[in-house]
């Protein structure tokens, strides 16, 4: 088995350093609040949306899942161009893409305009949930990596928070007139201006500049988020590295189909992206107003209600930062499955045996809250820190990027199908369903997933290399 490289030791950065590197994560990580506020707005936009262009079950589900084929395009659109041409410059090509996007949406004047629109701002949203946490975890020190990456999952559940929130407002606001979702929907050009220009005097990340043998701006990016004794001994071990798998040539499909270790570790990397999704987490989100006034709520009252399901994803976002500093990646994953999933069922059993009426609908936002308590908690900030750290340096926007293709796929294909389910066989056997894929979700990552918590990202490459091969 090939000795791992020693990882490098942590030391106490300057406050200039630590003040330097909080700016980057909050810049970076508007991002993540660009994906959270676009996935999240369509939940009370929604209703408002349907009356107004006339939807039915099957185009709510196209309006809602066409986010979501533009993300599974975007991820490795995203994750390409940023192995490509660097992290920064294609986090600034997204805030654009953000921008034309959520202005496509408000102004849209009919179903299918929609759907373009919604489209294309997906392919924003895919792109930054592959190259954000990829930028993040690459310029970030090892001892710092979770929490520094979590912070984009705490933006994108702070993002769906807002948009709750404005939505309610609006709503309360706008009362019944025409368009009131078009308001919604135009918030979000907001932070994606805010993103383009606070990324324009941001870094690239180091670990990209070293893969091109940019070695000497490598080190000069590297002393601004670190001490002058770390960030030479950082760059010793990824320029090592980097040398290695440029004689490689680790970097794209060709690689997958002819190294067996790579192919065993995107498997891991799929498994990990579909875990993540059929927990069901995004019909919540995107149909958790819907969910709320089949079990009892008034519409108002729903889109009110629903503000708690945005506070506590934000609050167990925040308990994820704190744990992801303490507890080790993979039980921390199996804990949130097996609460995600036993809040499933009781949703399920709710919906099926109380009567309509208050006690019904709060028992079930009180089970999309716990469920939301363990998803965001616990499975969604180690899902998106673990594909940014198990994939090779030279690959790791490709790899991370093919696998984010198959989350946005697997979300797709939940929301599309959603509305129909509940239509056909109603909100309980839905529910069900997801917990028998909540059981073998729970079986894979006992079986499959690995442990990254405490190694520099050049020493966990050694490590996954040595397992799979």
């Amino acid at each position: 088995m090939p000795k791992a490289p020693a990882t490098v030791a942590a030391d106490d950065a300057p406050p200039a350093v630590s003040r330097r590197l909080r700016l980057i994560t909050v810049i970076a990580t508007f991002g993540g609040l660009l994906f959270g506020y676009d996935t999240g707005v369509i939940n009370g936009a929604l209703p408002y949306m349907t009356d107004d262009l006339g939807l039915t079950p099957f185009t709510e589900g196209m309006v809602t899942s066409s986010l979501l084929l533009g993300a599974a395009l975007g991820a490795v659109t995203g994750g390409r161009l940023s192995d490509a041409r660097g992290r920064r410059r294609t986090i600034l090509v997204l805030a654009v893409v953000f921008f034309v996007g959520a202005l496509g949406c408000t102004l849209a004047p009919n179903t299918a305009v929609m759907v373009v629109a919604r489209f294309v701002l997906g392919l924003a949203v895919g792109g930054a949930s592959v190259t954000v946490p990829v930028y993040l975890a690459e310029i970030s020190p090892a001892e710092r990596r979770g929490a520094l990456v979590t912070r984009n999952e705490l933006m994108i559940v702070s993002g769906q928070l807002l948009a709750f929130t404005s939505n309610a407002v609006i709503a309360r606001v706008g009362g019944e007139s025409g368009g009131v979702w078009r308001y919604m929907l135009v918030l979000a050009t907001i932070p994606a201006v805010v993103l383009w220009f606070g990324m324009l005097v941001m870094p690239e990340s180091p670990r990209w500049l070293a893969s091109k043998t940019r070695f000497s701006e490598a080190l000069e990016v590297l002393k601004q988020v670190r001490s002058q004794q770390r960030a030479e001994a950082e760059l010793r071990e990824v320029s090592a590295l980097a040398v290695k798998e440029d004689q490689q040539k680790l970097g794209g499909w060709q690689d997958m189909k002819s190294t067996p270790w790579l192919r065993r570790l995107m498997f891991v990397g799929f498994g990990i992206a579909i875990v993540q999704q059929i927990t069901g987490v995004n019909t919540i989100m995107y149909y958790g107003t819907q969910i709320l006034t089949d079990a009892g709520f008034t519409a108002d009252s729903a889109l009110t209600a629903n503000i708690a399901n945005g506070v506590i994803s934000v609050l167990a976002t925040f308990v994820g930062i704190w744990l992801l500093g303490r507890v080790n990646r993979r039980p921390m994953l199996m804990t949130g499955q097996i609460g995600t999933t036993a809040a499933l069922l009781l949703i399920g059993v709710f919906s099926l045996v109380l009567p309509s009426g208050d006690g019904r609908a709060f028992a079930v936002l009180a089970m999309t809250v716990t469920f939301l308590a363990f998803q965001q908690g616990a499975i969604s900030p180690v899902t998106w820190l673990m594909l940014s750290e198990i994939f090779p340096m030279r690959m790791r926007g490709f790899g991370m990027g093919v696998a984010a293709v198959v989350l946005w796929l697997t979300n797709f294909a939940i929301g599309l199908v959603f509305p129909s389910l509940v239509s056909g066989i109603g909100i309980s056997n839905t529910f069900f369903l997801f917990v028998v894929a909540g059981v073998f979700s729970l079986a894979f990552v006992k079986l499959y997933v690995p442990e990254t918590k405490g190694r520099t990202l050049e020493t966990l490459e050694a490590e996954l290399r040595a397992r799979f091969s």
